[in-house]
């Protein structure tokens, strides 16, 4: 593969740097989208949601918004830029798409606001796990150690500043030796720790238990919450899973040769994203099963549930040193790849030197992501969105909620819309190469069905967040 795009036939710019090899774009691209959401939230929400029958539905909408991970990819490679100038330089003459290009960089930056201090946390978890910091404690113990860990400002920035020190370093090595090399190490290592906890923790007593739970179809549950609210659910899952509707994906098609069509790769990335989520309920359930313990949700799963079933295995520091790790690399993955994003956003609209991008925005990054790190402790009384929520819930509840599924309408007009880069423009980008085509038929669904379903979820999700707020 060349390490450059050069000339105009090749739709980029002299000189810009390209990825090695298609597995690191595989594995890179997948480890933006594989992140914690596929960990702590995926299992429980299935678990919670009907089991095999919440499966199902995510799978359809996995499905449903894939072609918004392939829009992205066309928009990056057919443009050869990130989306703060790929706009632009597709738009029709007289339009202003160009107008939305800062999406790239707001988004990402809300993102990571919160997503490094959580980061923080996982790395310090390696270290409590190793140093056997968790040793002999009992269950209320092992609580009482995970809030104290919140409520001590001075623990919570330093995780977030390593997150953010990690996450800017490999980004500032460039895009081939840094970012492409170490997520693609890092990746390879996630999915080897997966298979082996999987493994271990099957072979625990009782595990099938866990499995039944997780997996059976369970139709009062699904009754009871509804089939709107499960459609709502695995929707806001599939979107955060998939990491589309911030441009991340767009750098990485940037990146692409066009050796390959788009869609048969970015089914093979959404192929590993939904297998780690899976495989990552395999190993938190039987876990919990076996030991006799409730799972919960969240923090309190993986933070406090996790390590007093690893305290009471044979050989626990080692799987819950294991099991932090791989943690810290699914998170990790996603910062540097996201980070990229943010990177070469200055790089290519700025015209920034990529060093001086690295500096300025792990200094401005690590100053906004102070009030999500102190959100716990210092400002903990700052609850925007209600009585116990954090700065952290509205971050994300922004994200989630607002950026994600609204980036994604914009890809969605932007590939479609005659007054946009236009649906013949996008085809024509995303079947270039060996591999599978994008399905044609899909031009009406794509244009009008979806971006109503979206819509749809957009408020519903405004509207379950307002009733929580004043349930009267």
């Amino acid at each position: 593969m060349d390490t450059q795009a050069t000339g105009s036939g090749s739709g980029g710019r002299p000189g810009r740097e390209m990825l090695g090899s298609r597995l690191g774009f595989l594995l890179l691209s997948a480890g933006c989208a594989i992140g914690l959401g596929n960990v702590w939230r995926f299992p429980f929400i299935t678990g919670a949601f009907g089991g095999a029958i919440f499966v199902l539905v995510y799978i359809f909408f996995l499905f449903a918004i894939l072609p918004i991970m392939i829009m992205e990819f066309a928009v990056g490679r057919a443009s050869r830029l990130n989306m703060g100038l790929a706009l632009r330089k597709l738009e029709p003459e007289g339009t202003s798409w160009h107008r939305f290009g800062w999406v790239a960089l707001a988004g990402s930056y809300l993102l990571m606001m919160f997503y490094t201090t959580v980061t923080g946390w996982m790395l310090s978890y390696c270290w409590f796990e190793v140093s056997g910091a968790l040793s002999g404690l009992t269950p209320e113990g092992v609580g009482a150690f995970f809030s104290g860990a919140l409520g001590d400002a001075g623990t919570q920035v330093a995780g977030m500043s390593a997150a953010v020190a990690l996450g800017f370093a490999v980004c500032a090595m460039g895009v081939r030796r840094g970012v492409e090399r170490v997520v693609k190490g890092m990746m390879l290592g996630l999915l080897l720790i997966l298979v082996v906890l999987v493994i271990r923790a099957l072979l625990l007593p009782d595990a099938g238990s866990g499995v039944r739970f997780y997996l059976m179809p369970d139709l009062e549950k699904f009754r009871e919450v509804g089939f709107f609210n499960v459609c709502n659910a695995a929707m806001g899952q599939a979107f955060f899973a998939l990491s589309v509707g911030i441009g991340s994906m767009t750098i990485f098609g940037s990146y692409q040769p066009r050796d390959r069509s788009l869609t048969g790769e970015a089914l093979w990335i959404m192929g590993l994203d939904t297998m780690v989520g899976l495989m990552a309920g395999l190993i938190i359930f039987p876990a919990c099963f076996s030991f006799g313990v409730a799972p919960g949700s969240g923090p309190g799963l993986v933070f406090v549930t996790l390590p007093n079933i690893f305290e009471h295995m044979e050989g626990g520091r080692l799987w819950g040193t294991l099991f932090f790790i791989f943690l810290a690399f699914a998170s990790l993955s996603t910062v540097i790849a996201v980070f990229e994003n943010i990177i070469s956003y200055s790089v290519d609209v700025w015209g920034m030197p990529r060093k001086r991008a690295t500096a300025l925005h792990a200094c401005v990054m690590w100053l906004l992501s102070l009030p999500c790190a102190l959100g716990f402790n210092l400002l903990s009384g700052i609850q925007p969105l209600g009585a116990g929520s954090t700065i952290l819930d509205f971050e994300d509840f922004l994200v989630s909620n607002n950026v994600l599924p609204l980036g994604g309408l914009l890809f969605l007009f932007f590939c479609c819309w005659r007054r946009g880069w236009g649906w013949n423009n996008f085809i024509g980008e995303a079947d270039q190469g060996q591999g599978l085509k994008f399905p044609r038929c899909l031009r009406f669904y794509l244009t009008w069905l979806l971006p109503c379903l979206i819509l749809i979820l957009f408020a519903a999700g405004y509207a379950d967040r307002f009733y929580a707020i004043n349930p009267n």
